[in-house]
């Protein structure tokens, strides 16, 4: 077992989760006098209209197996990720493309303090993991852990918009959520503007996990996969505490016209 899973200081048990149900209840409290109205139209009755929701761009067949990135045909594994060499994540995949309206709606979750978008999101996750790729790896999985937040940050924001489209989810898949196995422990920079290296640079070392991670399939939530290196470095941490296997889901994944 690593030293780095062995520093993390342990939150009060159930903390965290305690923290999702009381912002679910608070946002079903606020509905009754309040009705939502929709991100994108301001359609009343849904915070994402039914006619809006269709206009979310699914990631196409031809992708990449192992890291999920769209190519011209659906292969085993990418140049990338020939070029890469292993990796600690067991397989990516996104729900949709990183385009419009799904990313508004993205940048409203986290920069414009829209917490009650996540359950809405959390769909098109619940819809991608009952995917028949997902078969035989699905009834494996453990755990659910989202990409966490540095302290700070989350005090700043008032949440971590991953944890909320995690315990979404698994509210809607009955997994069992665990957001407390893994933790930031250094504060990065904004991964957005900059390169794959740089994204890789800034986020090595920030993670660690803790010892009850051992022996099991963790499956990571995030909101968008771009280059991947968050995703790694968090599997990193995960196996270096003994996780077996690291699988990764996330909302959005940029396309083709999109830097990655």
């Amino acid at each position: 077992m690593s030293t780095q899973a062995m520093r993390v200081a342990s939150p009060p048990a159930g903390a965290t989760s305690l923290r999702s149900r009381v912002r679910t209840m608070l946002a079903a409290g606020v509905d009754l006098l309040f009705p939502p109205a929709c991100a994108t139209c301001g359609k009343g009755g849904n915070r994402i209209c039914p006619s809006c929701a269709q206009l979310v761009t699914p990631v196409p067949d031809t992708i990449c197996m192992q890291c999920g990135r769209v190519q011209a045909t659906r292969r085993a594994t990418c140049p990338q990720c020939q070029a890469a060499g292993p990796s600690p994540l067991h397989r990516v995949r996104a729900a949709a493309l990183h385009t419009t309206p799904l990313r508004e709606w993205i940048h409203l979750l986290k920069y414009e303090d829209r917490p009650d978008l996540a359950p809405d999101l959390a769909r098109y996750l619940a819809a991608a993991l009952a995917l028949p790729d997902w078969d035989g790896v699905r009834q494996s999985i453990d755990a659910v852990v989202p990409v966490p937040l540095h302290a700070q940050r989350r005090r700043e924001r008032g949440y971590n918009q991953s944890e909320l489209l995690a315990a979404a989810l698994c509210r809607r898949s009955g997994l069992t959520l665990a957001p407390d196995l893994l933790e930031r422990q250094k504060e990065t920079r904004a991964q957005v503007g900059l390169g794959a290296l740089e994204r890789q640079a800034n986020v090595a070392g920030a993670f660690a996990a803790r010892p009850a991670a051992a022996g099991r399939h963790i499956l990571l939530i995030d909101d968008v996969y771009t280059t991947g290196a968050t995703l790694r470095a968090c599997a990193q941490a995960l196996h270096e505490a003994g996780a077996t296997q690291v699988s990764a889901l996330t909302l959005a994944l940029p396309d083709h016209n999109e830097a990655a």
